[in-house]
Order: structure tokens, then C-alpha cells, then sequence
């Protein structure tokens, strides 16, 4: 678990207690989260079975859609950083055989670095 109590300092990583709070209706027997990102109203959610992307609908956020996607469906996935005049950072992932990718834009408080390096060691 070094890399991600290694994480848990940086803006954007949401605090395990909350996390915890937050997904542990949706976890199945023997799953745990290990690590999750706020992104704008949103999260990437990361547990020891599956990656769950939330997306929070409607003006109060009291609705919420979530994407679960098995971490062996992910076939690539690309960032990218943010630049001068654009703010924001990407990551993209396609699963299986979709020709698009899902993909999500994460603000400065995320390091999209640190993204990447959770998705590569669920993936490997």
C-alpha cells in the first residue's frame, strides 16, 4: 500500500473515511476501496475488484449514475496534463472493443500523474 498512503496527502485524493462512507453501499463481499479522486462534482473510485466512476446529475447532486468497469475490460488508457490556457487534465480509457473512450477532466487539484500510476498498478 505504499504508493497510495503515499497519495493520500495530495489535493483531489478523497480522505478514506469519507470514501468509505461514500461506496461502501456498493461493495460486494471481500471488496475494499483503496483509493478515490474527486473530479469537479464527480469521483474515480478505485477498490481491490473495479474501478467505479461516479456522475453527479441534477443542480442539488442528490442524483448519482455509477459506472462500474472490471479492472480486466480495460484495454488502454491515455492523460493528458494541463497547459498554459487549458486548465484541465484528461484521462481516457477504453474498455474492451469500444471505439471511444470514457473520459474524464480533472481540475489542478488532481495530479493526473498520480491517476495514471493507481490505473497502471490495478491494470498490470
Amino acid at each position: 500500500m505504499g504508493l497510495f498512503s503515499s497519495l493520500l496527502g495530495n489535493a483531489g485524493v478523497i480522505e478514506p473515511k469519507k470514501l468509505a462512507e461514500f461506496i461502501n453501499p456498493l461493495l460486494a463481499d471481500n471488496e475494499k476501496p483503496e483509493i478515490g479522486f474527486n473530479v469537479f462534482r464527480d469521483k474515480i473510485i478505485f477498490t481491490n475488484k473495479r474501478l467505479i466512476i461516479t456522475d453527479t446529475q441534477g443542480l442539488t447532486g442528490s442524483k448519482v449514475s455509477y459506472l462500474c468497469i472490471p479492472y480486466s475490460k480495460i484495454t488502454k488508457f491515455s492523460i493528458e496534463t494541463t497547459g498554459t490556457f487549458d486548465l484541465d487534465a484528461e484521462l481516457k480509457i477504453w474498455i474492451g472493443s469500444e471505439k471511444d473512450p470514457i473520459e474524464r477532466k480533472f481540475n489542478k487539484k488532481v495530479n493526473i500523474f498520480d491517476v495514471q500510476k493507481v490505473l497502471v498498478s490495478f491494470t498490470s
